[in-house]
């Protein structure tokens, strides 16, 4: 995989920020017919920019890094500008297949997740609507699709179309943790360290939980991959690590980081789940997310800095529920005390095992935040 092109800042001046701004003004952003160097990446730049990734679920930074200049490019489609048809190797992504997916969505058909890729599920959904209305069923979403697409448009829309499906889901894989698959992923690795202060690395940190966790699930009967082991040699990004998790077919992938900020003041514990803003997305990983968030602060002093939507490539690219722990900001000298001692992330580890088997019990059955403990989770099948 080649590596990903130096992120666009402001103040750039190259050929790259012509792109930039061709795109912004494509989706209604910028002014195409604004005057000045159309090379140079400046505060109007910046500003919609950081508009965008806002829109999109991103960090609103004002960078254009790889995951931003996709999504940028993935904007300009609207539906029926483009043929839609199957690619195996590298399926369809814009947000034209967005569109395609929430109306085939609101038509009571299954795409799956709505995180606009025209992927396999969506194929499949797309051929049995054809089939109801007697077009040939062969995954293309040519002219004829799309009229009846626009006939078809149902009266009422939006909503979770997903959430039946998701708790129907949890019901059918049954309250034991035990048999469950789970993924972990310590963030960052190899020769990427992550963030670093106080001494400490995020990659030392991340790694250290993750075995923590690791083996209590483990004790569960709960069958657990890392992304990477401790001995990891170069960088592995987030599209390789999501390849990984859907090789391994797990219910579930957890990602573990901490944050960091200019300032010592930012604190706290967020957790993230797939989706662009709080009513689409993940409905499981929104769930998880909110469970981990919830026994974490319970159990802990940290602040509840809540849960967040977000559209990043290890949160998009997996077929399974998956979400991404901060741990607090290793910039913060209370957080970083206190993810420097062990015990504190005993604490961690004991709250994310508790928040996954929480995921698999009824309502009926589900206690209150903080008060499950790892002796109370079943054993064997």
């Amino acid at each position: 995989m080649q590596p990903d092109p130096p992120p666009i800042r402001l103040g750039d001046c190259r050929a790259a920020v012509s792109e930039v701004r061709h795109k912004l003004a494509l989706i209604g952003l910028l002014d195409g017919h604004a005057s000045g160097d159309d090379q140079i990446y400046d505060v109007a730049v910046e500003t919609a920019v950081r508009h965008f990734q806002q829109s999109r679920g991103l960090v609103p930074d004002g960078v254009v890094d790889a995951t931003t200049y996709r999504l940028l490019d993935e904007a300009r489609w609207r539906l029926g500008d483009r043929l839609l048809y199957p690619q195996h190797e590298r399926p369809m992504t814009g947000d034209d297949v967005l569109s395609l997916q929430q109306r085939l969505a609101e038509l009571g058909f299954d795409v799956g997740r709505l995180d606009g890729e025209f992927g396999p599920q969506t194929v499949a959904a797309l051929r049995e609507y054809q089939r109801n209305i007697g077009l040939p069923p062969d995954g293309t979403c040519g002219p004829a699709t799309f009229k009846s697409l626009v006939r078809l448009t149902p009266l009422v829309t939006g909503g979770q179309p997903d959430a039946l499906r998701a708790r129907e889901h949890l019901r059918q894989a049954g309250p034991r943790l035990s048999g469950k698959r789970v993924v972990i992923d310590p963030g960052h690795g190899g020769d990427d360290p992550g963030t670093t202060a106080f001494g400490v690395t995020e990659a030392r940190l991340a790694a250290d939980v993750a075995a923590r966790i690791e083996g209590r699930l483990a004790a569960t009967g709960v069958q657990v991959w890392q992304t990477h082991a401790p001995t990891l040699t170069g960088v592995l990004t987030e599209a390789q690590r999501a390849d990984f998790a859907n090789a391994t077919d797990a219910d579930v992938v957890i990602s573990l980081h901490v944050d960091r900020a200019p300032t010592t003041a930012a604190h706290g514990l967020a957790t993230f789940y797939y989706g662009r803003d709080e009513t689409s997305g993940s409905a499981l990983g929104q769930h998880l997310a909110s469970l981990i968030q919830r026994e974490i602060v319970a159990r802990t002093d940290l602040t509840d800095c809540r849960t967040h939507p977000r559209t990043w490539d290890l949160l998009r690219r997996t077929r399974m529920t998956a979400v991404r722990v901060e741990m607090g900001y290793l910039t913060n000298p209370h957080d970083a005390a206190r993810l420097g001692d062990p015990a504190f992330r005993d604490l961690l580890a004991e709250a994310v095992v508790v928040a996954l088997q929480r995921l698999y019990l009824p309502a009926e059955s589900d206690p209150e935040t903080g008060t499950m403990s790892l002796t109370d989770i079943p054993v064997g099948l």
